[in-house]
């Protein structure tokens, strides 16, 4: 007989539900949130399994690659089509998204989501991480820049790094008071990042 496991990915634990060709229920369970524990999980229940689905998400890929690798048929489920289909339930468990995705697989009503390359998620993830360096060295670039007007030192324009650290480093040297070289030192990895 054919099995369908659904299973709703939390951080920690993950909601699974297994259910029969026919619609029932065989086993409900919360395992944690690892290939490892979840293919521990899968093959000691002894039954045939067709398909796993795991509704996309930010651990999703993780562990659909951990069950493709342990022979599973997983798939990852569109989350707006997952989140549609699901929305008739009055109350909204874990468990029971996990009945409801399981039901999705069983009965054929899903849209699969394409699951990007590793080397594709890490230039993701790279190009993501860069951004926000960015962004957060900008910001505390400003607020540096506002903090040492108080002083009298009026560092310039925001756009560009190096000619701040320049301009910052005169008055630092000279500055009596020590909240300004404290500021100022800042500028000096700063503008060894840009270099790099």
């Amino acid at each position: 007989m054919e099995h369908h496991v659904g299973i709703d990915v939390s951080l920690e634990l993950s909601s699974l539900c297994v259910l029969d060709a026919a619609g029932k229920v065989i086993r409900e369970a919360k395992v944690a949130s690892e290939p490892e524990a979840l293919v521990a999980f899968l093959r000691g229940l002894g039954v045939p399994i067709v398909r796993v689905g795991l509704e996309a998400g930010p651990l999703s890929q993780w562990l659909y690659d951990g069950l493709q690798a342990a022979g599973f048929e997983a798939v990852l489920l569109e989350t707006r089509h997952v989140k549609a289909a699901l929305s008739a339930m009055s109350i909204k468990t874990d468990r029971r998204d996990a009945r409801g995705i399981a039901q999705l697989l069983r009965m054929g009503w899903y849209r699969p989501v394409h699951r990007k390359s590793v080397p594709s998620q890490e230039v993701r993830a790279l190009l993501a991480a860069r951004k926000q360096m960015q962004i957060k060295a900008m910001d505390l670039e400003q607020t540096l820049r506002g903090l040492l007007r108080g002083f009298g030192l009026k560092v310039g324009d925001g756009h560009c790094s190096l000619m701040a650290g320049s301009r910052v480093k005169p008055f630092v040297e000279i500055s009596r008071w020590r909240c300004v070289a404290l500021v100022g030192s800042w500028f000096s990895p700063r503008s060894a990042y840009a270099a790099a």
